[in-house]
């Protein structure tokens, strides 16, 4: 593919935008635009990821710089909805809704979350109501993305890598509200030991929300604010989960692990960063790749029971790809997705409790990692039966 068919001049990109593109620019337009979203998604992740330090050192502020930063990502989000939706550039009608609800719902859950702070004051958890907005948008947003590159973009490496890119993009989003723990759970214990990381004014502020004086009921409560089940739970359901849908999709072998691995690179990257330059420090959840390396070789096992690349068919573009009807294959995904839940959720489990032991975890409420292997096994199942009707 080649960029030449592209304008070099502003008058041309003016024009780009206003009228769309022409068939010979089509599929460089495409690759540009999904550049762009890797762009515009790596702004508003590394965004994120310091807004999450910020808010365990400092008061909340709407003009903070980790705000700014997600601003620019989101900036570029709302232009490339507006141009994709309008000359339907690399989408179909579901990829199409998917961005536009999603950023429509993100939109939206600004004004809101801020309103809240205005009404309620600090918000010092990941876990409310308003934040879930901001998460529900993003997720709707990439899920459209996903759809929107994997159907315009033919068959290949690139696609396969950068696919793997945008589902880790959502894996992010997923586990952002869950690192409120990662952070909180090493918060409480500088306070404790007598050397907060915290400024004064945000845990005064924090402990007069709730009228008591700054002791360790309430720095419990700004640290760590949800109950202990959650966060097994949320690994297991809704990470782990991620990582089946990914690997069901894109289709390559090892992808759940390779997404996995590089999302724990990139905070262990940031970790450094953050913590050398003055930031609260995170725990880092080295134990999500048990899980992912799991998922994979369940796949990888069940696929070869069978004689086949993988456990659960993937999308190969626009194109179909015929195989045998039967319920016979069915049977053998639902099956696989059961016991693949539950290795993976058993691996996860002995991977927290090791990472506990080494470096430790948040709070963890061991029985609720059969809250995740219900949901997980559930959403197996599900993406088990859609998967294996797309190609019947």
């Amino acid at each position: 593919m080649t960029t030449q068919t592209l304008p070099r001049t502003t008058s041309g990109w003016v024009g780009l935008a206003r009228s769309g593109p022409d068939a010979g620019q089509g599929p460089a337009v495409v690759a540009a635009v999904y550049r762009l979203w890797l762009v515009a998604f790596a702004l508003k992740m590394l965004g994120s990821t310091w807004d999450m330090s910020w808010h365990f050192k400092w008061l909340r502020d709407d003009a903070a710089p980790p705000h700014l930063l997600n601003t620019a990502g989101t900036v570029i989000v709302v232009a490339l909805v507006l141009f994709q939706a309008y000359h339907n550039v690399g989408v179909d009608k579901a990829a199409k809704r998917l961005m536009v609800g999603g950023t429509a719902t993100f939109l939206i859950a600004i004004p809101i979350d801020i309103l809240n702070h205005r009404i309620n004051g600090l918000d010092i958890t990941a876990w409310s109501a308003s934040h879930a907005l901001l998460y529900i948008g993003t997720a709707f947003m990439l899920l459209g993305v996903a759809r929107g590159y994997w159907i315009s973009t033919p068959p290949s490496r690139a696609r396969t890598v950068v696919s793997a890119f945008i589902w880790g993009f959502f894996l992010e989003n997923v586990l952002f509200p869950s690192q409120h723990q990662e952070y909180g759970q090493l918060s409480l214990e500088s306070w404790l030991a007598g050397k907060p990381t915290a400024e004064p004014i945000l845990l005064q502020f924090a402990a007069d929300q709730i009228g008591r004086p700054v002791d360790k009921i309430a720095v419990t409560g700004f640290a760590l604010p949800v109950d202990s089940w959650v966060y097994p739970a949320w690994i297991t359901g809704a990470a782990l989960l991620t990582l089946v849908a990914a690997r069901a999709i894109i289709g390559a072998r090892f992808t759940a692990t390779a997404i996995a691995a590089s999302y724990v690179a990139y905070r262990l990257v940031m970790w450094g960063l953050l913590a050398g330059t003055g930031f609260p420090k995170s725990i880092p959840p080295l134990l999500l790749l048990a899980g992912a390396i799991a998922i994979d070789i369940v796949f990888l096992a069940f696929a070869g029971s069978r004689g086949k690349k993988s456990l659960i068919p993937q999308q190969a573009g626009p194109e179909r790809v015929a195989v045998a009807k039967g319920s016979s294959g069915l049977g053998v995904a639902l099956v696989a997705a059961v016991f693949g839940a539950a290795v993976a959720t058993a691996a996860t489990a002995g991977a927290t409790w090791l990472q506990d032991f080494f470096i430790g975890t948040p709070p963890i409420d061991y029985p609720a990692f059969g809250y995740g292997f219900a949901v997980l096994a559930l959403g197996w199942a599900i993406i088990a039966v859609v998967t294996n009707r797309q190609r019947a």
